[in-house]
């Protein structure tokens, strides 16, 4: 780790529990379960202590399963305030180590360290880890390796409390033996399409043809194929938290739904919930996207993609609606989801003129040149709507619903 880049992906364990398990230490050793509504027989256990998984008990496993497998499973409610707060002390803590740090969510980031000659980079990561649990009280998985993809694929290897080292050369004799479904970045669906391929190992994909994965994959098949030989060149950003590629809202229903008229007043309501955050945020997406969970599990999603980009509500249950009339094959639905996705700043996005619009771009054509006028005597921004007046000073990134809900109380 001499050479290169030494980055870590630093995952706390069962984060949600463990910190239930920070306020009511009686909990500690014991099965425990954070469900999204623990009186429903049907609530969807969110995350699980170690003692739970090795009960049988996993996450998105209803309350009532989860119960049978283990009576004396203890279910408690979600409380993020508590999450936030315990998010926030650990990255405070991250970044006494590097200010290269990029969180991807509420409980995992990457860290690069710098690179000191004579450096031992195994101490220094244990110490880190140390602190981390004598301070937080919170155990964690650390990867170390040179680069996201390594690294990620280390901190998964040993849990709880574990630390791997991953190195390029490494990748042959650990990496290339495992099934693809273990690799990261890799779900189900894509795991089955290049069964179909006939590759089912991470070494099989490492040399495949490289045509036949762009022709099946798009750009993400060569990209496939690089992780698959350890190759990762993205930087850890501190500013991709803000890099917003969707929005959406989804929902697990209380009893399995069958009622067309109840799955389009989900689906509306949904809707109105994306259009919310997409208006909030000023921006819109040119890709609509349903999921469908039904009630013995198989979950689907899909997608239609649009000239124009959208974010008004009455245009995303109109999409959606159709996408699930289309693709519903009438099986009772036990959680419904509505996505944007393909987002952009709103000002930044351009309509296709129709037969019906291109009146309304007339009468703005003069208002347009004007505002061009101006700026290009004064600068761009010096004249803005009325609508952006409000906009809270600070970076001008399009948040994401993580740094929504944590992030800007972080910095």
């Amino acid at each position: 780790m001499s050479k290169g880049r030494i980055i870590l992906h630093i995952d706390l364990n069962c984060f949600y529990a463990s910190v239930e398990q920070i306020y009511d230490t009686s909990l500690k050793g014991k099965p425990v379960a954070i469900a999204g509504n623990p009186k429903e027989r049907r609530g969807i256990i969110i995350t699980c202590s170690y003692e739970a998984r090795a009960r049988g008990v996993y996450t998105t496993m209803n309350v009532g399963e989860a119960r049978r497998k283990c009576p004396e499973l203890i279910v408690r409610p979600p409380n993020f305030d508590r999450y936030r707060t315990a998010s926030k002390s650990f990255f405070n803590l991250l970044k006494e180590y590097s200010e290269i740090l990029q969180p991807v969510s509420i409980d995992e980031g990457y860290l690069q360290l710098p690179i000191i000659e004579g450096q031992n980079v195994l101490q220094h990561v244990q110490d880190l880890q140390e602190r981390i649990w004598t301070e937080l009280q919170l155990p964690c998985s650390i990867g170390i390796a040179p680069n996201k993809f390594l690294a990620k694929m280390a901190s998964d290897m040993k849990k709880p409390m574990g630390i791997t080292v991953l190195r390029k050369r490494d990748v042959p004799a650990i990496l290339w033996p495992m099934p693809v479904i273990e690799m990261h970045g890799i779900g189900k669906r894509t795991a089955e399409k290049l069964k179909k391929l006939d590759i089912q190992t991470i070494g099989e994909l490492a040399v495949a043809d490289e045509y036949v994965l762009k022709q099946n994959f798009g750009i993400n098949g060569p990209r496939m194929k690089q992780k698959a030989n350890g190759q990762d060149d993205r930087p850890v950003d501190p500013e991709a938290i803000y890099d917003t590629k969707s929005v959406g809202n989804s929902t697990t229903l209380s009893h399995d739904v069958t009622d067309r008229d109840e799955l389009y007043e989900i689906i509306s309501m949904l809707s109105e919930k994306v259009a919310g955050r997409l208006k909030a945020k000023k921006l819109a997406g040119v890709t609509v996207s349903v999921m469908i969970r039904t009630a013995d599990w198989e979950t689907y999603t899909r997608s239609k993609s649009m000239n124009n980009a959208i974010n008004a509500k009455e245009d995303i249950v109109e999409q959606a609606w159709n996408l699930f009339n289309k693709h519903w094959h009438e099986e009772p639905v036990r959680l419904l989801g509505v996505t944007v996705s393909n987002v952009s700043d709103i000002k930044e996005t351009t309509q296709q003129l129709t037969f019906f619009n291109f009146e309304e771009h007339v009468k703005e054509e003069p208002i347009i040149k004007l505002v061009d006028q101006i700026e290009q005597k004064f600068g761009k921004g010096a004249i803005i709507r009325g609508s952006d007046i409000a906009k809270p000073a600070g970076k001008h990134h399009a948040n994401t619903s993580f740094s929504k809900d944590f992030w800007d109380e972080h910095k």
